[in-house]
């Protein structure tokens, strides 16, 4: 038997608990088991596509293809290799909070590993699989691989530099050096930045003119300004959900109302909340 019709203040209070019990529950699966399983999904792929490109020599080793378009964002460009923490990730292009969420990011306005200069690649310290979360543990001496469209180069550890901590010396002419950064904090509570500084040991790559800068959502700790829109357009979707699932309940009951209305409320708080992510820090 359904319910009696009840006041409208108490359906809208209804609706927007289940927005809100939709959001945080989707929040917290995004940044744990699902954000996670993304990784793992989003890492099987572009090391498939990585792994081809290698065998056709299709590789990118600068900020153009071999057909001489742009490299987009999001595009693999490496495999990483860090033996001492058994770290094996693909890194993509750029470094916004999307593209970190699949895996390392190579900061668009530097080299390419291998090559002069100093390479640097961000990548996430707990969520979606937080792929440098043991990056402070690495000790001095250790081996970092990185393997592009130009072969496998090899970098060792020099120092781990946290904020206000002195600047290393800038590589000299035809040296390289590559510097890998992540968050400092409790979990999923950035509040600072953490740098891993490695020199070149291997022969160093001749690299491809460079011309550009990158956006401030690509900076350490900087999130999607630009992402609100999704945001919004779920909320109101979820929004919408949860006003119906009210109404249902009252004119269908509740068995019915919640067999139905369930996954759809937790499809959309999934969203709601993945867009939501997009806005915090990369490093998170």
């Amino acid at each position: 038997m359904a319910p009696p019709p009840g006041r409208p203040g108490l359906a809208l209070g209804g609706a927007m608990l289940c927005v809100l019990a939709a959001v945080l529950l989707g929040f917290a699966a995004h940044l744990t088991i699902v954000g996670h399983l993304q990784h793992a999904r989003d890492q099987r792929t572009a090391y498939a596509e990585l792994r081809r490109q290698l065998a056709l020599g299709t590789a990118p080793v600068g900020q153009h293809g071999y057909d001489d378009k742009p490299i987009a964002q999001g595009d693999p460009v490496a495999l990483l290799r860090i033996p001492a923490l058994g770290v094996r990730q693909v890194v993509a292009e750029g470094t916004t909070s999307t593209v970190l969420e699949s895996g390392p990011g190579h900061r668009r306005d530097t080299p390419m590993p291998g090559q002069a200069g100093t390479v640097v690649v961000m990548g996430r310290q707990w969520g979606y699989g937080g792929p440098f979360n043991a990056l402070h543990r690495l000790p001095l001496g250790a081996r970092v691989e990185l393997t592009t469209g130009q072969g496998t180069s090899v970098y060792e550890i020099t120092g781990i530099r946290h904020a206000g901590d002195e600047l290393p010396v800038p590589p000299g002419q035809g040296q390289g050096r590559l510097t890998l950064i992540t968050a400092t904090g409790a979990p999923y509570t950035p509040n600072g930045v953490l740098r891993v500084d490695a020199k070149l040991v291997t022969e160093v790559q001749p690299a491809p003119p460079r011309s550009g800068g990158i956006a401030p959502s690509e900076e350490a700790l900087a999130g999607e300004d630009d992402a609100w829109l999704p945001v919004f357009l779920w909320s109101q979707g979820l929004l919408l959900a949860a006003l119906l699932t009210a109404w249902s309940y009252r004119v269908w009951g509740r068995w019915q109302t919640w067999i139905c209305a369930a996954p759809v409320l937790a499809a959309l708080g999934l969203a709601d909340a993945g867009a939501l992510t997009v806005l915090l820090p990369n490093l998170l």
